[in-house]
């Protein structure tokens, strides 16, 4: 195999976008073409034979890269359309566009070669032409057919994107709804128990001025018991006194027993007075 199909960017003027996004065919026509540097020299059939090896060779690796591009075609916009696969797409690209400009050269060299040969070697070069012109038309329109379906994938691809991405923010708006109205009722919550507390802390204090007042009121009746403590002592003594009497006058003598009901009457008055004396001042 020849150097040029061994390495087909030989060429110092290939480039590298051909047939990547426009929607033009690669001019392909060798008519005027670039002018045999043996031209005064006659023609080389060794040069021939070599150059029409390595236009076939490219022509059917082109063909190939065509092939290889259909199939990736069928992939894109399935669950492989990876980016590994178009990585792929686009190492057969450069390549195949390598091979084209590199063909085109020869092309017109071949053109300048078959100028001093005979019919039959110009025929083959017509031939080759036809299938360059043919393969290259059919790659270009592989190559547009790729950049609209992968332009296409990839507006499906971000419009499905924005669609998950509003979803998510409806979701993480509603969520953020039900969290604030979580934290409101919680602090209602609060609010509430703080009133709760502030009612129980006004009843203690309540409490504590009832205990207050009642202290005062225990203070003001300490006298009064006091007093109604000295009169109930002092009967008490009285009524001792009384039965001690009574006791000897029923001993010495029955003639007595006249004292000893006035006694009596007199202590009953005495308890009388006294209970009247309580009653008055517990009232």
């Amino acid at each position: 195999m020849s150097q040029a199909l061994n390495n087909p960017t030989s060429s110092s003027t290939v480039h590298r976008d051909y047939g990547a996004t426009s929607s033009t065919t690669p001019d392909v026509s060798f008519a005027g073409g670039a002018t045999s540097s043996s031209s005064g020299s006659g023609f080389s059939p060794t040069e021939f034979v070599s150059l029409s090896e390595n236009i076939g060779h490219n022509i059917t690796s082109i063909l190939s890269s065509s092939k290889q591009l259909e199939r990736q075609l069928k992939l894109i916009g399935t669950a492989k359309d990876l980016s590994t696969l178009r990585e792929k797409i686009h190492s057969i690209n450069t390549k195949a566009n390598a091979r084209v400009q590199t063909t085109s050269v020869e092309l017109q060299r071949l053109q300048s070669v078959v100028r001093y040969g005979d019919r039959q070697q110009k025929l083959q070069l017509d031939k080759l032409m036809r299938e360059f012109t043919q393969v290259v038309q059919k790659y270009s329109e592989l190559q547009h057919s790729i950049s609209q379906a992968t332009r296409q994938s990839y507006m499906q691809a971000a419009a499905a994107d924005r669609e998950a991405e509003l979803a998510a923010n409806t979701e993480l708006l509603q969520q953020q709804r039900q969290e604030q109205a979580g934290l409101q009722q919680e602090y209602d919550m609060l609010v509430e128990r703080q009133r709760q507390v502030q009612q129980i802390e006004t009843d203690m204090i309540d409490v504590n001025a009832i205990m207050v007042k009642l202290s005062g009121l225990v203070a003001e009746q300490a006298p009064m018991l006091d007093t109604i403590e000295t009169h109930v002592t002092g009967t008490a003594v009285a009524l001792e006194e009384g039965t001690e009497y009574l006791r000897k006058a029923a001993a010495s003598n029955n003639s007595h027993r006249r004292k000893i009901l006035i006694l009596l009457v007199i202590a009953v008055i005495v308890g009388l007075v006294v209970t009247g004396i309580i009653v008055s001042k517990l009232s």
